[in-house]
C-alpha cells in the first residue's frame, strides 16, 4: 500500500478502528526492553533478534514490527523464522519510504513485538513524528516492545557527543523514555573489535567503512561513547535504586531542588541539558524559569520559535516550566528561587543579558547581580556559546538574520520618520520660541520632549539615543551663535551640550522603561482579569455544558481563533460544539473525520495532537484534553491555520483549561454526592420500611393466623357468635394488608413514574359518596356524611388513584377520631381548581406534627388508633403523591372548635350544558 503524504493524511477509519482495538486490548500497559549500545555495528539488533527467538521457543507471540538489517548476513538469518508485520510505504518527494505500520501492528496485537532503531524519524504523514512515540503507543496498548538505541541518541548527552564527535545528532529521544524503560542491556564489545568488523564490511559495505573509520569510528570516539554509554546505564541503574529506596522509603540525598533559567538563545538548550544532566545526578526536582520582560513584546518570530522549541526542551528533560514576569531578571530569579526552595541555579554566560537598564547606577550584568541577590545559593555558569554545528552554520544564520532585517525594514522607516518629525516639529517651534525672545532653557526643554516623545512611540533604544544626539546636533547648528555652523564661540555651551544630552538620554531611557513597563503590566492584568473572569464563571456555570461553552469563549476571546469542544460519553466522542471569533460557521474542514479521528486518539491516549506537535501534525487544529487526574470530561480543538502558540498564550490557554477541568470535575463529585445522597435516602427508606413492616404487620398476621387456627381446630365445637367473631377479625385485618401493600404499590408506581394517570371529567357529587361507601364497612362506630356541592362540579381526575386517595384520608380520620364523630365529606370550586375537604371532629393534630404529617413511615401522636393496628405512616404519603401527581396540593387546617381538616385541589372541568 503506497500512501501519498501531501493532502492524504490518513484513512480515518483505518485510524479509528486502531483507537478501538487499543481501547478493546488494552488491559495492561506493555513493558518496554531497550538493547543499548554506544555505537552502530556492536549487534544491538542481532541481540534483540535473538532475544525474540528464545521468546517464541517459550511461547510468546512474538512478531517483527520493523528490523533494520542494514545488509547484515548474520542479522538477516535471525529475522527469517519469525512473524514480520508487513511495512507500511509512503510516497513522499517522488521516492516511496517504507516505514513501521503502527495501525497494522496495533490489529495484531500481539504479545511482544521488536521495533528497530527507536531514535527514528518517521516520514512525513505518519502519525507520529518520532518512532519512540509509536512505541509508547503500542505500550500503552498493552503489547510488550524490544528496540534498540546508540548513545548519542539521548537527548540528555547530545552536547557531550558532540563535543567528543563534532557531530550533533538530529534523532534523540527524551531521556525519560531511557530511564523509565523496564529493561536496558547494554550491548558492548571492544572498540577494536568494532573496528575490525567495519574494516572485514560487517557493518557497512568497505567504502563506506572506510569513511566511517576515518570520520566518526576513531579509536578515540569509540572510547569515549562506550565509557558514556557505561556511565549513562549506570546512571540509570542508580535513578532504579534511588526509587526503589523512596518506595522503601528509605533515606537518600535529599533537598536539592535544581533551576535553570531558560531564554530565547539558540544556545539555551545546551544550558538546559547540562541542569538536567545535575539534576539526576543530585537526586532533585527540577525547574525551569522564564522571565517574560518588557521587551519581549517586540521579540522577533525566530526567537518565539526558539523560545517554544526551548520550552518544550525542558519539559521533555523533566523539568516544571515556570513563567514570571519582570524587568529586573536577577531579582526576579532571587525571588523565585526563595519561594521555590532552590538550592542551585544554572545559567548561561552570555554579555548579551543584562538587568533592567544600562544607563542608571548598578546597572551590571545578571550573573554579578544575582550573586549579590542571593549570595546564599550556588550558581552553576554554563559557557553560552556555540557547539562546532552553530560554527560550521554561522554564513546560513547571517543570511537569516539579513532577511529578517529585511522584513522589518518597512518598521524602521516608520520608526526613523517618526524621529525626523519630531525633531523637526521641536527645531520649527524652537525657531519660533528665539524669535518670540523666549530664553534658552525653553528650546532646550522641546529637545528633551522629542526625546521623551520618541522613547513612547518608538520600540528599542536605539531611537531615543538618536533622538538625543541629533537634538544636541540641531540645537548647536540653529540656535548656538555662530548660528548656522557647528562651531560654539562659548566654550560653557559644551557643558550645556553634555547636560543636554545626558538629560535627554536619561528622561527618554526612564520613560521608554515606564512605556515598555506599562505594556508589560497591560499585559498581565489582562491575564490576570481573565483568568480572575473564568474563575468567577466557572464557579456561577450551573452543569458541564454550561462550563465549556465558557470555557470555549474564553479561550476564543484569548487565542482570537476558532475553538471546538467534544464532550466525552464514556470511551467515545459527543457531536462537537465551537466558538469562533466572528461569530460566523466553522469551516467544514476543521469538523472533518480526520479532525475527529485526532480527538478520538487524544481521548483514547491521554495527550496533547494535532497541529503543532509531533501527533498527527496534518490535522488544522490543536486538540488538548480537558483532564483531572485520569478522568477525561472533553477535548478541546484550537484552529491553528498553520501558526502556533507563543509561550504566553499557551500558559493562559493551560489554565483556561485546568479551571475548566476542576470546575467539571466538581460537577462530577456533585453529581455523585447527590447520587450517593439519593441511594442512602433510599436505603434509609427501605430500612425503615422494613422496620415497620416487621413490626407492624406482626400483630395482623398474628391475629389472622391465631384465628385460622382456632376455626381450623375447634370451628365445629365454637358458637356462632364467636366463629362470626373469628371470621370479621380475619377479614379485617386481611383488608388491612390489602390496603398497605395497595398503597406501597401506588407509591412505588407513582415515584419511579411507571404509573400513568388515566384522567376523565369526574362529576364530584358522584365520587364522594362512592368513597364513602367504599368505608361504611369501616365507620360502623362513625358518622360519614356527604355535602352536596354548590352547583355543578367537575373535575380531571383518574378516578382510581382520587378514590384511593380519599379512602386514606377517611380511614385516618377513623382510626384517629373517637367513637361517635362524624366524619364531612364536600368539594367547591376555586377558579380553576376544585378543592376537595375531609373534615373530621377529633382531637386535631398538634402544630409540631402539621409539617411532617405528609413524610413517609411518619405517625401522628395525637389519638390513638380505632383497632389494634399502628398505621405504617404511607397513607398520607401516598395522597400527597396522589394530588401532586395531578397537579394540585394538600394541605392540613385545624377544624374549629376541634378536630382536622385535609383539603386537596384537582384541576377543575368546564361544564357545558347542551340545549
Amino acid at each position: 500500500m503506497v500512501r501519498e503524504s501531501k493532502d492524504d493524511r490518513g484513512d480515518p477509519e483505518a485510524i479509528l478502528h486502531a483507537i478501538q482495538a487499543q481501547e478493546d486490548e488494552a488491559q495492561r500497559r506493555g513493558h518496554l526492553k531497550i538493547f543499548f549500545g554506544y555505537a552502530a555495528g556492536v549487534g544491538k539488533t542481532y541481540s534483540m533478534l535473538r532475544a525474540m527467538h528464545e521468546q517464541v521457543a517459550r511461547g510468546v507471540d512474538a512478531v517483527i514490527g520493523y528490523v533494520e538489517p542494514h545488509a547484515r548476513p548474520e542479522t538477516e538469518r535471525l529475522a527469517q523464522g519469525l512473524e514480520s508485520i508487513p511495512r507500511l510505504q509512503i510516497a513522499h518527494a517522488g521516492i516511496v519510504l517504507e516505514e513501521f505500520d503502527l495501525d497494522a501492528a496495533i490489529t495484531r496485537a500481539p504479545t511482544l513485538i521488536a521495533v528497530d532503531e527507536l531514535a527514528h524519524t518517521n516520514a512525513p504523514g505518519s502519525r507520529h513524528a518520532k518512532r519512540y512515540q509509536d512505541i509508547e503507543e503500542l505500550l500503552h496498548a498493552g503489547i510488550d516492545v524490544y528496540t534498540t538505541v546508540n548513545v548519542q541518541h539521548i537527548e540528555g548527552v547530545n552536547d557531550v557527543v558532540a563535543s567528543i564527535t563534532g557531530v550533533t545528532v538530529r534523532e534523540r529521544i527524551p531521556d525519560h523514555i531511557f530511564d523509565e524503560a523496564d529493561q536496558v542491556e547494554l550491548v558492548d564489545i571492544e572498540p577494536e573489535e568494532l573496528i575490525e568488523r567495519l574494516q572485514a564490511g560487517s557493518v557497512y559495505r568497505k567504502d563506506q567503512a572506510q569513511r566511517a573509520i576515518d570520520n566518526f569510528f576513531t579509536p578515540e570516539n569509540l572510547t569515549a561513547l562506550r565509557e558514556l554509554a557505561l556511565r549513562r546505564t549506570a546512571d540509570r541503574a542508580g535513578k532504579v535504586v534511588q526509587a526503589a529506596r523512596v518506595l522503601t522509603k528509605h533515606s537518600g540525598r535529599v533537598g536539592e531542588h535544581i533551576l535553570v533559567c531558560i531564554s530565547a538563545s539558540p544556545t539555551c538548550p545546551r544550558i538546559i541539558r547540562s541542569a538536567a544532566r545535575m539534576a539526576a545526578a543530585l537526586h532533585g526536582p527540577l525547574s525551569a524559569l522564564y522571565i517574560e520582560t518588557p521587551s519581549d513584546h517586540d521579540m522577533s518570530e525566530s526567537d518565539r520559535e526558539h523560545l517554544r522549541k526551548n520550552i518544550r526542551l525542558a519539559e521533555q528533560m523533566g523539568a516544571t516550566v515556570q513563567q514570571v514576569a519582570g524587568e529586573d531578571i536577577a531579582y526576579q530569579i532571587a525571588m523565585f528561587a526563595r519561594v521555590a526552595g532552590v538550592t542551585e541555579i544554572v545559567m548561561g554566560r552570555s554579555g548579551e543579558i543584562r538587568g533592567p537598564g544600562w544607563l542608571l547606577p548598578g546597572r551590571r550584568l545578571v550573573v554579578d547581580r544575582l550573586l549579590s541577590e542571593a549570595p546564599d545559593l550556588d550558581i552553576h555558569i554554563i559557557p553560552d556559546q556555540a557547539t562546532r554545528e552553530r560554527a560550521h552554520g554561522r554564513q546560513h544564520t547571517r543570511a537569516q538574520a539579513r532577511g529578517a532585517v529585511a522584513e522589518s525594514s518597512h518598521d524602521l522607516v516608520k520608526q526613523l520618520m517618526v524621529t525626523v518629525v519630531l525633531l523637526a516639529l521641536s527645531t520649527g517651534v524652537g525657531i519660533g520660541f528665539r524669535s518670540l525672545g523666549f530664553a534658552d532653557a525653553s528650546i532646550i526643554s522641546l529637545y528633551i520632549l522629542s526625546s521623551l516623545v520618541c522613547a513612547i512611540t518608538t520600540s528599542g533604544r536605539i531611537w531615543p539615543l538618536v533622538s538625543s544626539v541629533i537634538s544636541v546636533v540641531l540645537y548647536n547648528f540653529f540656535f548656538v551663535v555662530p548660528v548656522g555652523t557647528f562651531l560654539a564661540i562659548d566654550q560653557s555651551y559644551l557643558v550645556t551640550f553634555g547636560i543636554m544630552f545626558l538629560t535627554a538620554l536619561i528622561s527618554s531611557e526612564l520613560t521608554g522603561r515606564i512605556s515598555r513597563s506599562a505594556r508589560q503590566s497591560a499585559r498581565i492584568a489582562y491575564r490576570t482579569r481573565l483568568l480572575f473572569e473564568t474563575n468567577k464563571l466557572m464557579q456561577q456555570a450551573e452543569g458541564a455544558e454550561a462550563v465549556a461553552t465558557i470555557a470555549l469563549e474564553q479561550l476564543c476571546r484569548l487565542l482570537g481563533r476558532s475553538v471546538i469542544f467534544y464532550p466525552t460519553h464514556g470511551h467515545t466522542l459527543g457531536e462537537p460544539s465551537y466558538v469562533t471569533p466572528d461569530g460566523e460557521s466553522l469551516a467544514l474542514e476543521a469538523l472533518s473525520d480526520y479532525e475527529r479521528t485526532v480527538a478520538t486518539w487524544v481521548l483514547a491516549n491521554n495527550k496533547h495532537a494535532g497541529a503543532s506537535t509531533d501527533t498527527l501534525p496534518q490535522a488544522r487544529c490543536l486538540y488538548l484534553a480537558i483532564r483531572r487526574e485520569f478522568a477525561i470530561f472533553g477535548v478541546v480543538g484550537i484552529l491553528m491555520e498553520g501558526t502556533s502558540l507563543d509561550a504566553f498564550e499557551n500558559s493562559i490557554m493551560l489554565s483556561i483549561i485546568g479551571e475548566a477541568a476542576l470546575a467539571l470535575d466538581r460537577d462530577r463529585q456533585a453529581k455523585k454526592r447527590e447520587e450517593a445522597r439519593i441511594l442512602a435516602k433510599n436505603e434509609q427508606l427501605r430500612a425503615d420500611l422494613l422496620r415497620s413492616i416487621g413490626h407492624d404487620l406482626r400483630t395482623p398476621l398474628t391475629t389472622i393466623s391465631g384465628a385460622a387456627a382456632i376455626l381450623r381446630e375447634n370451628g365445629e365445637q365454637l358458637a356462632p357468635e364467636r366463629a362470626a367473631e373469628l371470621v370479621d377479625a380475619i377479614s379485617s385485618d386481611a383488608l388491612w394488608l390489602i390496603d398497605i401493600v395497595e398503597n406501597l404499590l401506588t407509591v412505588t408506581r407513582i415515584e419511579d413514574g411507571s404509573a400513568h394517570l388515566n384522567l376523565t371529567s369526574e362529576l364530584l357529587d358522584d365520587v364522594l359518596p362512592e368513597a364513602a361507601f367504599h368505608l361504611a364497612h369501616q365507620a360502623q362506630n362513625h358518622h360519614i356524611r356527604v355535602i352536596p356541592t354548590e352547583g355543578i362540579v367537575m373535575a380531571r381526575m383518574d378516578v382510581d388513584l382520587v378514590m384511593q386517595l380519599l379512602s386514606n384520608l377517611i380511614s385516618n380520620a377513623i382510626k384517629y377520631t373517637p367513637a361517635g364523630t362524624t366524619i364531612e365529606l364536600s368539594a367547591k370550586r376555586e377558579q380553576t381548581w376544585v378543592r376537595v375537604f375531609v373534615a373530621d371532629t377529633g382531637p386535631g393534630i398538634p402544630d409540631s406534627e402539621k409539617e411532617r404529617i405528609f413524610e413517609r413511615f411518619h405517625t401522628a401522636s395525637a389519638g390513638k388508633p380505632a383497632d389494634a393496628h399502628r398505621s405504617l405512616g404511607l397513607g398520607l404519603a401516598l395522597c400527597r403523591s396522589i394530588a401532586e401527581a395531578h397537579g394540585g396540593t394538600i394541605e392540613i387546617h385545624d377544624n374549629h372548635p376541634h378536630g382536622a381538616i385535609f383539603s386537596f385541589t384537582l384541576p377543575a372541568e368546564e361544564v357545558t350544558l347542551r340545549e
